[in-house]
């Protein structure tokens, strides 16, 4: 089995520009990974001088995912997600958790980074049950008119919508909170979304921080970081209902044990939560 990489059917973008920043490599970057270019490590070698524990925004991000994607397989009954800003593979893939525990669930991930496609086809080849689009995530009626999106998940059912480390990255004109009242309004009644963004803490002791990753962030090769309010970030769960503990810390979000070292400065700049359509 080939994996679905477009909607259209036409070539891939081939072309990878190294002169830009790519969000999926940057993040690659941050965690170790080897899928990146000088100017992805120089964005990460940037943040890192403001924060060194940096690198745990990534992680703290990933293992979010990792928790959510078991949630949602194991106690929800949806067998659905479509995972919008996939990223490079890592260990643990959203398919990879979700088949583990419902071997029938199917995945689309949406990404339109060239290097994400092109490993997209080569991670997904050999999983009938995982597909790939080329789509914007920032363009929801894009994503959600997608050939393989709609061929591959059935919108009479509730569907799991993943925004993941995403939309600190968006820096179009129209407000992250418009974009998921689209993809929302579009959900099956009992659909999940689960959504991880970085937080501006208000807090004396955190928000400076927030606000020193962001400015680097934005004047960096990558262009894009903003570190949102916590009211900011309720907004882009509109009509939804959270699922306790609600929206916290992604590192409080049902951590897999009890805590035994305290979090690091940079863990409070990263939060997320899950909500469920009514």
């Amino acid at each position: 089995m080939t994996a679905d990489l477009s909607a259209s059917g036409d070539e891939l973008p081939l072309h990878i520009d190294t002169t830009k920043a790519s969000i999926a490599r940057v993040y690659d970057a941050f965690l170790g990974g080897k899928d990146n270019y000088e100017v992805d490590r120089e964005v990460f070698r940037r943040v890192r001088d403001v924060a060194p524990e940096a690198a745990q925004l990534a992680w703290d991000n990933r293992q979010f995912l990792i928790r959510v994607t078991r949630f949602i397989a194991a106690e929800t009954g949806i067998t659905q997600f479509l995972d919008c800003g996939s990223g490079l593979p890592t260990a643990e893939n959203t398919h990879q958790v979700a088949q583990r525990l419902a071997p029938e669930a199917r995945v689309v991930y949406v990404d339109n980074d060239p290097v994400v496609l092109a490993h997209g086809r080569a991670l997904l080849e050999e999983n009938p049950q995982t597909s790939f689009s080329a789509a914007d995530i920032f363009e929801p009626a894009q994503v959600l008119q997608d050939e393989v999106v709609r061929t591959h998940l059935d919108f009479s059912e509730p569907i799991a919508l993943f925004q993941i480390g995403t939309l600190h990255h968006h820096d179009g004109e129209r407000p992250p909170q418009d974009i998921m009242r689209e993809y929302v309004d579009a959900l099956p009644s009992g659909s999940y979304v689960a959504l991880s963004h970085f937080l501006d803490p208000e807090d004396d002791e955190h928000s400076d921080l927030a606000r020193r990753m962001e400015q680097t962030f934005l004047h960096s090769p990558m262009g894009t970081g903003s570190f949102r309010t916590r009211a900011e970030i309720e907004g882009m769960f509109p009509g939804l209902e959270l699922v306790e503990p609600g929206l916290v810390r992604c590192a409080d979000w049902w951590p897999t044990g009890p805590r035994l070292t305290p979090l690091s400065p940079v863990q409070h700049c990263i939060a997320g939560a899950v909500g469920r359509k009514p």
